[in-house]
């Protein structure tokens, strides 16, 4: 059974997974506002991405014999100035997101809670890995400044980006 502590940041987490899937929908709309639709395209498989990371936590909190009740969460913004600025707060909500996943991380293991623990480490690896992706194509976009080839050709390659 799962204590009431790490159920309640457990819960939360639910939430902000969600809050992720919506806020890479919003980004998904900007890219196609701005017909950019292999970035678009990205931001659709990372939406869907994290609603699968809600809904594994989701079940967990059911094996564990806990109850989800989902926090509502604010309205994503849905306007940004360029492709890099979009990246950047991608990259932001990422280490946001990894934050969040330590400190349930330190709540379990003040709890002495071995499963929750072992279970965030397969979250804890999924962090690094997103940081990473987002943190390349922020550099990228960095390089190519105003280079209208260069974001016709990443456009291409991020479309290309297929779901897990």
């Amino acid at each position: 059974m799962v204590s009431e502590k790490v159920l309640k940041e457990l819960n939360d987490q639910v939430g902000r997974e969600i809050f992720s899937s919506y806020l890479y929908l919003s980004m998904a709309s900007y890219f196609d506002s701005v017909d950019l639709p292999g970035f678009a395209t990205w931001m659709k498989v990372q939406a869907k991405e994290e609603l699968g990371h809600a809904m594994r936590i989701y079940n967990f909190i059911y094996d564990r014999g806990g109850k989800v009740e989902l926090p509502g969460f604010e309205k994503p913004r849905c306007e940004w100035e360029s492709p890099l600025e979009v990246f950047e707060n991608a990259y932001e909500h990422e280490k946001f997101v990894t934050n969040n996943i330590y400190s349930i991380l330190e709540i379990a293991k003040q709890e002495k809670d071995y499963a929750t623990e072992e279970f965030l480490q397969w979250f804890v690896k999924e962090q690094v890995e997103e940081e990473l992706q987002v943190d390349v194509i922020v550099k990228r976009l960095q390089k190519l400044g105003d280079s209208a080839a260069g974001m016709y050709m990443l456009d291409k390659e991020l479309g290309k980006r297929k779901d897990d």
